[in-house]
């Protein structure tokens, strides 16, 4: 069995994966033609005990990519008005650059060697985030291409709750749904929600492996 301070490492827990729970709004559902308006980033890290925690963190509002499409449905929904200067939105290319930034220097610190994109119904997440970072032209992304952490399937499994407000009570985390749809609100809960559901499994027994359960790559 591999000795204690590997078991509390964060590159060990995931494969080399380093995870970064992300959530936007956005101005309707298609990424290549609806505006990423808001986008927030939470990195992780283990403590000495091996319990997984909030490390680090950015939000942005972010103004329409030139040409967007503005879902008035979306707005209606998000509570956003994308043309209120009191925002203080940035570009994509800003927003994107630092949380890439801030990524790079994680996966640094925590020796892994990719980061993984951790949201709830993680597909949206992960598919605005590639499509605006197509559009800015930023080189080094650090995440994968397709792979996801997805908190609504683990919490489906773990928590029979599927609905991130009813994964969240039921896990015993406090969500107020009047802040539910900012970025970051989103982002904050999603993040106690996948430490509690990894820290879950090392509570009972699933983490670390016994010798017999390791496999070699």
């Amino acid at each position: 069995m591999a000795d204690n301070n590997t078991q509390n490492s964060l590159s060990d827990r995931f494969r080399g994966f380093y995870p970064v729970v992300i959530d936007v709004e956005t101005a309707g559902f298609d990424a290549k033609t609806n505006a990423l308006l808001e986008i927030a980033a939470f990195t992780l890290k283990m403590n000495e005990q091996g319990w997984l925690i909030k490390d680090r963190s950015l939000h942005f509002h972010v103004d329409p990519f030139e040409g967007s499409i503005l879902s008035p449905d979306a707005l209606a929904f998000n509570g956003i008005d994308p043309t209120n200067p009191l925002r203080g939105a940035v570009s994509e290319y800003e927003a994107l650059h630092a949380i890439f930034k801030m990524v790079r220097n994680g996966i640094k610190e925590q020796n892994c060697n990719r980061a993984i994109v951790v949201a709830h119904n993680a597909a949206f997440d992960h598919g605005f985030l590639m499509a605006a970072c197509d559009r800015t032209g930023l080189k080094r992304n650090p995440f994968h291409p397709f792979a996801t952490f997805d908190t609504a399937a683990l919490s489906g499994l773990v928590l029979g709750q599927t609905v991130l407000a009813k994964a969240c009570l039921t896990a015993g985390i406090a969500f107020d749904s009047s802040q539910a749809h900012s970025a970051l609100y989103d982002t904050e809960r999603t993040t106690e929600l996948f430490c509690e559901l990894v820290n879950r499994w090392k509570k009972l027994g699933g983490w670390p492996l016994t010798p017999d359960q390791q496999v070699k790559d």
